[in-house]
């Protein structure tokens, strides 16, 4: 019975994707809290040359 689930790959493709999927996610979060600063100082920067202009 041991030798069945070791032999059988029924769930490699889902942890296959699995990782795959939280791989990506923590590119997404890595990129986005490196850049994040970037941004905000890029478009506050534009704010500020804009005083009377009103936040959305």
């Amino acid at each position: 019975m041991i030798n069945s689930f070791w032999i059988e790959e029924d769930g490699q493709t889902l942890i296959e994707y699995g990782l795959l999927i939280s791989l990506i996610a923590l590119v997404v979060v890595g990129a986005v809290a490196t850049l994040g600063a970037q941004v905000r100082n890029m478009w506050g920067g534009n704010a500020n040359k804009y005083p009377d202009s009103q936040p959305n």
